[in-house]
């Protein structure tokens, strides 16, 4: 799987991350490699399974993708 990532510095110091294809995925850290690996994390969070895939409706799927 192929994602965009938005790497930005920040006006407080260290860099923010975001993923546009996953909304509110989202990091940040002291420094570019460190943003990077946090963001990469982020996404494997955001797309693991979770309890509220129970909750969906009747007519929808999950399908697990490997990354």
């Amino acid at each position: 799987m192929r994602l965009k990532v938005v790497l930005e510095r920040s006006e407080d110091g260290g860099f923010s991350a975001y993923v546009p294809a996953l909304s509110g995925c989202i990091s940040e850290g002291e420094t570019e490699d460190q943003t990077l690996a946090n963001i990469r994390e982020a996404i494997e969070l955001h797309l693991e399974p979770t309890e509220d895939d129970s909750q969906l409706p009747p007519d929808a799927r999950v399908i697990e993708l490997t990354m």
